[in-house]
């Protein structure tokens, strides 16, 4: 059965806003990139999925430049890098087209956020019929705040609130909702 490792947005975008210095995994970049080596050298396919939010003129507007890939990444000759509009990478893009064409049916998948873009991908990828592996640490999140705090609340506002949710507490809540029903669980040191 052929894999397919799928990364989902680890891209600058993220590291211009100032909730960046809250990751909970500031390294991803050197984690994707162990998993990638490693997805490789077994033959797998690696897709590049990268979030875009057109005419926003937010960090995710590809016109200001931050819609690429982080630092230290780049994609290989022939690999896909697709661009999504959706929080999931199968929905707006031709993801799925991709995979059936190259034969995969498993998918390992990683990125940032980990409750957001890569759950949803992960759950729908499931919902599809793929054998889903989630690399808890090769994905990243940030503290969610209550849906009650001001859009525009700054970092010490949300840190300050009690009802902020943590980015560990957002990992975990994740591993549990996936683990045995959309996924299985496993970390960079065991796959690569």
């Amino acid at each position: 059965m052929r894999n397919a490792l799928i990364v989902v947005d680890v891209q600058e975008s993220f590291r211009q806003r100032p909730l960046w210095r809250l990751a909970d995994n500031p390294d991803i970049a050197a984690r994707v990139d162990r998993l990638v080596r490693s997805a490789r050298a077994k033959g797998d396919l690696v897709v590049w999925v990268l979030h875009a939010e057109y005419g926003s003129k937010t960090v995710f507007d590809p016109d200001l430049g931050h819609v690429r890939l982080l630092d230290g990444l780049a994609a290989a000759d022939g690999e896909p890098v697709l661009t999504k509009t959706s929080h999931n990478a199968f929905t707006t893009t031709n993801l799925q087209q991709l995979l059936t064409a190259a034969g995969v049916r498993s998918l390992t998948v990683c990125g940032i956020r980990t409750e957001q873009c890569v759950e949803t991908t992960t759950r729908v990828g499931s919902d599809l019929g793929y054998d889903v592996t989630f690399v808890v640490d090769a994905c990243a999140t940030f503290p969610i705040p209550h849906r009650d705090l001001p859009a525009d609340a700054t970092v010490e506002e949300l840190l300050a609130d009690p009802r902020t949710l943590s980015a560990a507490d957002v990992t975990a809540r994740t591993e549990y909702a996936l683990a045995g029903r959309f996924a299985t669980i496993r970390t960079v040191a065991e796959l690569a």
